[in-house]
């Protein structure tokens, strides 16, 4: 297994657990730890034994975006420099949305910017009842633009214009009522309860979810008769899969 230095990465049973570890500094990225990031998603998605990719942060926050000595540097670069930049971020959320396995985010303290936008690239968003997100970009004539993407087919367009816009940061709360998170557990018990999301998830079929996973993104920008078709063909590949005539055998077996 390679070599980290800004996260943490390690195999607990079936879970892969990505940790970025920068605790001091509120886990801000740099390209150093956007590119670990990267090679732990692809050492993830090569190990078959993976059924769960579980990613947090180190400490108090989840993440704070970008570190201050990447700010200077954007501020800086030419355009050349600064779209090579901001496509590593870009590939990550690639990245994380071609991975076969399910990505768990699990959300502690402070999701900003950036680090907001890897959470929300996640499959699921786990988060504590203390828990912040926000897109704060705009406060200093920045825009968050790859993440926008994501923000869009999470909530409604207007919701996503007032998140993008207003630059303010909002509660875990708030983020479960528009739909951009999927649960919210007390700070107290968080870590069990990720464990045991991390485990129930992990113990049903790997072809059944990396199928899933895939057609539910491909359909994203299908017309109603390309995603039923798109459907046709998954269902007929999820039949000749062993877990599905296995599922089969077992549930024709009962009383």
């Amino acid at each position: 297994m390679a070599e980290y230095r800004k996260i943490l990465y390690s195999l607990d049973g079936p879970v892969a657990r990505l940790t970025l570890n920068r605790p001091d500094k509120r886990n801000a990225l740099d390209a150093e730890m956007i590119a670990e990031i990267r090679r732990a998603l692809a050492d993830s998605a090569a190990n078959a034994e993976v059924r769960v990719v579980l990613l947090s942060g180190a400490g108090k926050d989840f993440c704070a975006g970008a570190d201050l000595a990447a700010l200077h540097q954007i501020a800086n670069a030419t355009v050349t420099e600064n779209v090579a930049d901001a496509r590593q971020l870009a590939d990550v959320f690639l990245d994380m949305r071609r991975h076969p396995r399910p990505i768990v985010a699990a959300v502690r303290g402070r999701a900003l910017a950036g680090g907001c936008g890897i959470a929300t690239a996640a499959d699921i968003i786990l988060a504590t009842e203390s828990a912040q997100f926000g897109y704060p970009e705009v406060k200093i004539g920045f825009v968050p633009a790859m993440v926008m993407a994501i923000v869009r087919r999470s909530v409604s367009e207007k919701r996503a214009f007032e998140l993008l816009t207003g630059g303010e940061s909002f509660s875990a709360r708030t983020a479960l009522e528009i739909g951009m998170i999927n649960r919210i557990f007390p700070d107290a018990s968080f870590d069990q309860e990720v464990q045991s999301y991390a485990a129930q998830l992990a113990a049903r079929s790997a072809s059944a979810l990396a199928l899933t996973k895939s057609l539910l993104y491909q359909i994203d920008a299908m017309a109603f008769e390309a995603a039923l078709s798109a459907g046709v063909n998954i269902n007929a590949i999820a039949r000749q899969t062993d877990d599905c005539r296995h599922g089969i055998e077992q549930f024709l077996k009962k009383p």
